[in-house]
């Protein structure tokens, strides 16, 4: 999805050609994996930030245009609405000082961002949902001006056969809504770490991803707020998951934001064979490519957004490689806070991804999604069942069984104990103080009863690069 699609509209033929070629590439990945094909190097971290614009009124600034044609810089690029960037990080062997490493070059560009925002009068604003953001913003007329975008709309609205899409969100309020076409997406902004892992060992990464999902949504939660109703502590799932369904909502299995049907074996391309059987092809582009690029394979799985996505690359040997991209993440609240949670999750996933019990046999599939959907709803207080065969408040499984797990992680990757002694801390006093973004915005609103003043005072102390835990109400 991050490339231009240059097709004006895509015919039956076009859907056939591209069928054919994703069939092709999917059993060329499966007997690649077979022969050993994929990379066995080393673990490297990398993420994916999406940031608001946004106005001197703290609203939504559709702008994004001229912002990256001031920033002018290959690590921030467009997003679906005009008013919505994505920030990269350049990919980090996981071991030294990686972690700080991502965060300093994070920083480096989020103060830049913050410079040529302010020539426009705009700001950056890293925040799950936005609690100015009004669904009059969410628009037609603030679509990024990019022809996939709008191929993209086109298609899940064909597949709705032209029906709106509706939201039923049901929280600490209720909100429901139809709207017309895909723009509810450019409402849900994450923090997507991605994690590379040695082919033989991507499976087990990616069950534990999937293991961790629920305590990690609750430790990051930070969007509490849509169109001025308080919903769940992560409104980004239940929205996400209702943005861009294009299928009949009878099936379950063609749903195109998910967290999936189950657990990978030993074959990870397993995945992609699953996209190609239960997911209706959207953007048939034309790809003159080799098939040992996976072009198709590729396009194809970026338009299904499972809550963990397997990813194929290349290395700088043009050696392809598998890689596990986490995104029940929100952005923000701090850029410390959101290293934090890639080194806690990174430590984690290394663990448990080399026990010698395999967590994924402890720990059913059904159960480790419904801990994603509990933890989205209820944050830090979500009731978790784990490996142990216990019940616990997320907050507490997160500082007694997950932050010393991924402690241990992080020292066996061999990172600095500098970084590890830092982030863990971040996260401890996260938890000491049990409060993560969506309990900060809650707590402040509670008091306040304004989203504006709100927002001004997070935006006010996301610039200060101070954790959460930190912020006064």
């Amino acid at each position: 999805m991050g490339s231009e699609i240059g097709n004006e509209g895509f015919s039956a033929d076009d859907f056939g050609r591209f069928r054919r070629q994703l069939v092709v590439e999917t059993e060329h990945a499966r007997a690649a994996f077979g022969r050993g094909e994929f990379a066995e190097g080393g673990r490297v971290a990398g993420f994916e930030l999406e940031a608001w614009l946004i106005d001197r009124a703290l609203r939504p600034a559709p702008h994004n245009v001229s912002f990256l044609e001031r920033m002018a810089s290959p690590l921030v690029v467009p997003e679906l609405s005009r008013f919505n960037v994505e920030i990269n990080g350049t990919p980090q062997p996981l071991c030294g000082a990686a972690l700080s490493l991502l965060e300093s070059e994070l920083t480096t560009t989020w103060q830049r961002g913050l410079g040529v925002a302010d020539l426009d009068e705009m700001a950056l604003i890293a925040i799950g949902t936005l609690p100015t953001l009004r669904q009059g913003d969410l628009s037609l007329a603030s679509m990024s001006p990019w022809r996939r975008y709008a191929m993209l709309n086109e298609q899940i609205l064909r597949l709705r056969e032209g029906r709106p899409l509706p939201v039923d969100i049901v929280g600490i309020d209720r909100l429901s809504a139809t709207h017309a076409d895909v723009m509810l997406e450019a409402a849900t902004t994450s923090f997507q770490v991605h994690l590379q892992a040695p082919a033989s060992e991507i499976s087990r990464a990616y069950n534990a991803s999937l293991i961790l999902a629920g305590p990690l949504v609750a430790l990051a939660a930070n969007s509490p707020f849509l169109f001025g109703r308080a919903l769940w502590h992560e409104t980004r799932v239940p929205l996400f998951e209702q943005a861009v369904d294009g299928c009949d909502p009878r099936d379950p299995r063609c749903q195109r934001v998910t967290f999936g049907m189950g657990y990978l074996g030993a074959d990870p391309t397993a995945l992609f064979a699953e996209n190609l059987a239960n997911h209706t092809v959207l953007l048939p582009a034309q790809l003159d490519e080799a098939v040992q690029s996976y072009a198709h394979l590729r396009l194809h799985n970026g338009t299904i957004w499972r809550w963990n996505r397997l990813l194929i690359g290349f290395d700088e040997d043009h050696r392809p490689h598998l890689r596990v991209e986490q995104r029940v993440m929100p952005a923000g609240p701090s850029i410390v806070d959101m290293i934090a949670n890639a080194a806690l999750y990174c430590g984690a996933v290394f663990i448990l991804s080399r026990q010698r019990v395999a967590p994924e046999s402890q720990l059913p599939f059904a159960v480790a999604r419904e801990n994603f959907y509990r933890a989205a709803r209820h944050g830090l207080d979500a009731q978790l069942d784990w490996l142990d065969g216990r019940t616990h408040p997320a907050g507490r499984l997160l500082e007694r069984k997950l932050l010393p797990l991924a402690r241990t992680g992080l020292d066996e990757l061999d990172l600095s104990a500098g970084d590890i002694t830092r982030y863990l801390e971040v996260i401890g006093g996260r938890l000491s103080a049990w409060q993560n973004g969506a309990a900060w915005q809650l707590a402040h609103y509670a008091k306040h009863q304004d989203l504006v003043w709100l927002t001004a005072d997070y935006l006010d102390l996301q610039r200060r690069l101070l954790p959460v835990h930190e912020w006064p109400t």
